[in-house]
């Protein structure tokens, strides 16, 4: 029988072959957390369980930066003896937690995997915080012993008795060079057992620490198994699990975040491609350079960083052809934007990936492909495979297609809670498992478009406005770098709606050529009404993502 050409046919076959009974990645109901959802049938109950196979790929490369190369042997090997001592030496077991407080370096990948092998939590904690914010995520999380860099415990806060500190440059060598040639431990763990804590955004309020099972992480990586299997499939290649992937992804966001941790540093003990680790402040040509020197086929990066290489002047003396895929996540992106990458970039114009997703939800829910971005612009894509969709009304009534609404999911994907915070959880987890994310959005004919976030949401005399809708307007403008739309007091309306814009090097425009160039597309009550011109970087925390309470207008 001949192979279907169209390629939707095409597509479902291809889904059929895998997902179907007997496929690599079937797929069946079963019960979790006491809920019955879609999950893989055949798969790993402990992240742990990485680590043994990660010996399949013996000498290539895991872990590569600027000088130095790790090979998944030698990772191994120094992962085994940091467990044994973590162990041995200081009684970290199953349950208790290990804080990570550092910049990108392999000694935290080591740290999270010997943390693994124990059947302990690894407690990422956000690099950029201050002494004050450390302070409040010891305090919640409690961890055993806390791994830190030089830089950071330079700068440590008074850290409880309860807590031993041990520094990179210094005590991690020394231990791995102690238990050198210790037997691999192995932990009794169940697959919705906690693995990982991460730490929310901390745009709004404090932040929250999201809860990962064993379960979400496994999941991650078998999502990211199907992926490559699909894709080799779609290509009439045979997928074969046993083979070590080609793929080199460049890492450039911190490990303390999903799309570093889950999505990248993880799932490639499962597939054995390489991790290109920048370290340091982002910067534009070493990023280049990396990608030309290690011939880079992956990279997702957030759109602050996409939005460096448009400024970049000498984009072409760097060869850049081994890019196959470059995704955007962690924040939304205009139409606009992904218009400006593709036109400068020959490679974003095949590669361009865009997503939807959440720190709670540990990967994407959502995907767009570049066949999706070229014929319908401003969709994040559809469902990945095992995520359950919803849109919901105020009283979570799930609404129609083409009608606003909350996102809500259900999926393998989805956190346990947040760390000893029952009413958070309580609020975000509603019956049946369905996380409520708190972004707004639209599905038309199985496709999501973001429309919003409803803490952002500004009411203006009886009416919504979104301010996402609004900054995706504006950044069509051809002398805007970035903007920020924010909703502002206002005696009679409530609130009223004010933009900063950020202009690009040599912009002329004024607040009334950008009022005009608004009020020819969006409706009277969606045009800001106070304006703030600046050269200045709008304010962005870790991931990315802008941060709204710290903008005035």
């Amino acid at each position: 029988m001949s192979a279907p050409t169209d390629p939707q046919l095409q597509i479902a076959a291809v889904m059929t072959r895998l997902t179907g009974p007997g496929g690599p990645f079937e797929l069946v109901e079963e019960d979790v957390l006491g809920t019955s959802m879609q999950v893989m049938k055949h798969r790993r109950h402990a992240v742990a369980e990485l680590l043994p196979q990660s010996l399949n790929w013996g000498d290539a490369d895991y872990l590569v930066t600027t000088d130095r190369r790790i090979s998944y042997a030698e990772h191994a090997r120094s992962v085994t003896a940091l467990a044994t001592a973590l162990r041995d030496k200081y009684r970290v077991g199953k349950g208790d937690r290990v804080g990570i407080l550092a910049a990108n370096t392999p000694e935290w990948v080591m740290t999270f995997w010997a943390t693994q092998a124990l059947g302990a939590i690894t407690v990422g904690l956000n690099g950029w915080w201050v002494p004050r914010e450390v302070t409040y995520g010891l305090e919640h999380s409690r961890p055993t012993v806390l791994v830190v860099d030089a830089r950071r415990a330079a700068a440590l806060p008074e850290i409880p008795s309860t807590v031993t500190v041990l520094t990179m440059e210094e005590d991690l060598p020394a231990l791995i060079a102690e238990y050198d040639g210790a037997d691999l431990p192995y932990p009794d763990v169940d697959e919705d057992d906690p693995s990982v804590i991460l730490y929310t955004s901390g745009t709004s309020g404090r932040p929250k620490g999201a809860l990962h099972s064993q379960r979400n992480l496994l999941a991650v990586v078998d999502y990211q198994r199907f992926s490559d299997g699909f894709m080799a499939e779609l290509s009439r290649q045979t997928y074969d699990p046993t083979a070590p992937s080609p793929a080199r992804h460049l890492l450039t966001s911190p490990l303390f975040h999903i799309a570093s941790l889950h999505n990248l540093v993880v799932p490639r003990l499962a597939t054995g491609g390489a991790v290109i680790m920048n370290q340091g402040a982002f910067d534009a040509d070493t990023i280049l350079g990396l990608i030309e020197r290690e011939r880079v086929t992956n990279w997702g990066a957030v759109p602050t960083m996409a939005t460096r290489l448009l400024e970049h002047d000498n984009v072409e003396k760097y060869d850049l052809s081994s890019l196959q895929s470059f995704a955007l996540a962690s924040a939304p992106s205009s139409v606009a934007f992904k218009e400006k990458l593709q036109s400068k970039f020959a490679f974003a114009r095949n590669a361009l990936v865009d997503s939807y997703g959440l720190t709670e939800c540990s990967t994407a829910i959502a995907v767009a492909t570049p066949a999706d971005i070229e014929a319908f612009p401003g969709t994040l894509g559809r469902p990945i495979v095992t995520v359950s969709l919803q849109i919901r009304d105020p009283l979570g009534r799930q609404v129609t297609d083409g009608t606003e609404g909350e996102i809500c999911v259900r999926s393998p994907f989805v956190m346990l809670g947040y760390w000893e915070d029952e009413a958070a959880t309580d609020a975000a987890i509603a019956p049946g498992r369905w996380l409520r994310t708190g972004d707004f959005g639209i599905v038309e004919d199985g496709r999501l478009r973001l429309t919003g976030r409803r803490s952002d949401l500004i009411l203006r005399g009886g009416e919504n406005v979104y301010p996402t809708e609004i900054e995706q307007c504006l950044d069509e403008h051809p002398d805007v770098a970035e903007c920020a739309v924010v909703g502002v007091p206002h005696p009679d309306l409530g609130q009223e709606v004010a933009a900063v814009i950020v202009t690009r090097p040599g912009a002329s425009a004024t607040e009334d050529d950008l009022r005009a160039f608004a009020t020819e597309r969006l409706s009277y009550y969606k045009v800001p009404t106070q304006w703030r011109i600046t050269d200045h970087p709008l304010p962005r925390n870790a991931t990315g993502k802008m941060m709204r309470r710290s903008i005035t207008v």
